[in-house]
């Protein structure tokens, strides 16, 4: 099974969990469509259809891989761009 690079898996949940909150709080078109792209995206990554089967997977797949930073790594954050 091929896995997400982890900073790119934690930076599209970290987004997720956002926008929700966002679109929970807003309401708007905007943020729908936004809480939409990122659940398709989230959902490819993890080779799944559901969020929250994307989210158990991402969970899973991040539970032994050190958060950056942690333990000496140095790799910066990887920006996942969402476009339309």
């Amino acid at each position: 099974m091929l896995m997400a690079n982890p900073a790119t898996l934690r930076n599209l949940v970290k987004r997720y969990e956002t926008l929700r909150s966002t679109h929970a709080r807003l309401g708007t078109s905007e943020s729908r469509r936004q809480l939409e792209d990122v659940s398709y995206t989230l959902c490819v990554t993890t080779g799944t259809r559901a969020v929250p089967d994307a989210l158990a997977v991402a969970a899973v797949q991040l539970s032994g891989v050190p958060a950056a930073g942690a333990l000496g790594a140095s790799a910066g954050p990887a920006e996942v761009q969402l476009t339309a």
